[in-house]
């Protein structure tokens, strides 16, 4: 796909935030108050950095899509809080659980590579797994007490720019410039298109995916600790459907469920659109047994628009 067709696709969804927010707005002309719009940011930088990392594993084709992220925000967020109430350094802490953050994400490519177990499989037992250790070592009890040098992360701001809100921008600049203008990016695109022709053409495919689960594993870490200090404690039940939102903003946003299509820019801005719709129905007081139904409507209607759209590509080749 040409870059001009890749902003072509990133178009309508950014037209779809754009709309939704002005139709927000002069119906609650609360949802433009300062506090709203750092709230709003916060959990559009949640969603957005594990779309992003699920925009890789999905781009690197063969059906591969991760199940994982919601269950390593909680792993994640036990482990990195666990170490800082038993005294080890915020800085040390936080690295530890990266690190095991990317274990896991070789864990998964060892298996869709070397085992050839489909993706959603495997990481649907890391799903458990990480969701069962989450509670075992907490026992099921939140963790708290944590320093403000760590909630800090979530909850502070620099000149009015919420923290996360930063560390997205940050991501998106670094998997942009990855995927766009570097040969891992080509590499991805052409595993995710054509896997056998990328084999011919000399792509060390295996590669390719280790590194793509590496970096989805990495970011749901990273919101892992993020929303760790946001919430001021660990959390074992957090994260429940992020793996969800997270797929659905890829989807949204332009990633192909078929693989080969995608950018981190559509992924957030599919973030945006799942997060800003979550707080109109919020803002507009709709009922919450709504919200799920809704969004779930959203995401259905995001995946049907890509199939009738790979179809129609399809008859006209």
């Amino acid at each position: 796909m040409s870059k001009q067709n890749r902003a072509f696709r990133e178009l309508g969804p950014l037209v779809a935030l754009i709309a939704l927010g002005v139709f927000t707005a002069i119906l609650n002309p609360r949802f433009l108050s300062i506090y709203n719009l750092q709230t709003l940011g916060k959990q559009a930088a949640i969603f957005g950095i594990m779309a992003i990392g699920e925009t890789f594993v999905i781009m690197s084709g063969g059906g591969s899509i991760d199940l994982s992220p919601g269950s390593m925000v909680a792993l994640i967020g036990i482990v990195s809080t666990y170490m800082i109430v038993h005294g080890i350094p915020v800085f040390i802490a936080i690295l530890v659980s990266l690190g095991l953050s990317i274990l896991i994400g070789l864990w998964h490519g060892f298996f869709v590579n070397k085992l050839k177990v489909p993706a959603f499989i495997i990481t649907l037992g890391t799903l458990t797994i990480a969701r069962g250790m989450a509670a075992v070592i907490t026992k099921g009890w939140p963790i708290v007490g944590l320093p403000k040098n760590f909630v800090m992360i979530a909850q502070g701001d620099v000149v009015g720019f919420p923290i996360p809100v930063i560390i997205l921008f940050t991501v998106l600049l670094i998997t942009h410039f990855v995927l766009e203008k570097t040969v891992y990016g080509k590499h991805l695109r052409a595993t995710g298109g054509n896997e056998v022709a990328a084999r011919f053409s000399g792509v060390k495919v295996e590669k390719v995916r280790y590194i793509a689960f590496v970096v989805s594993a990495f970011l749901s870490g990273l919101v892992g600790i993020i929303v760790a200090a946001r919430l001021s404690q660990g959390q074992p039940g957090v994260g429940g459907t992020y793996e969800l939102y997270a797929i659905a903003s890829a989807v949204i946003g332009g990633t192909s469920l078929s693989g080969g299509e995608g950018s981190a820019l559509g992924a957030v801005i599919g973030a945006g659109i799942i997060s800003l719709l979550w707080n109109a129905l919020v803002m507009l007081n709709v009922s919450t047994y709504w919200h799920n139904v809704i969004i779930g409507a959203v995401i259905v209607i995001a995946v049907t628009l890509d199939i009738l759209r790979k179809k129609s590509l399809a008859r006209s080749k």
